[in-house]
């Protein structure tokens, strides 16, 4: 891939990264290590609050949501029990009439 392959919106976004000139060649840019992640513990109640703070934040669905949503789930292992059943029915009926 070539920088002609390139559109002004990529063009200008390598350009902002470093990763372009003014003129837009490209440039070699130093290689930075990954910052190192300090795994601060926190404390049980910390991570409870933290936890009941992020819980009030979910937008949880309404009642007729659930029930409509279960009654899909619901009809749809019935339907596909039944598919899975007569398939099921209809080869041993098949594989008995043939080993008979």
């Amino acid at each position: 891939m070539s920088l002609d392959d390139l559109n002004r919106e990529q063009k200008r976004r390598l350009r902002r990264m470093g990763a372009l000139d003014e003129k837009g060649a490209p440039t070699r840019t130093p290689r930075t290590q990954p910052a190192q992640h300090k795994h601060e513990r926190v404390s049980p109640p910390q991570y409870l609050r933290e936890v009941r703070d992020e819980m009030r934040k979910v937008a949880w669905p309404k009642r007729p949501e659930i029930v409509r949503y279960s009654m899909i789930v619901i009809v749809t292992v019935i339907v596909y029990t039944a598919i899975v059943g007569g398939f099921d029915f209809l080869f041993a009926f098949f594989a008995g009439w043939m080993y008979e």
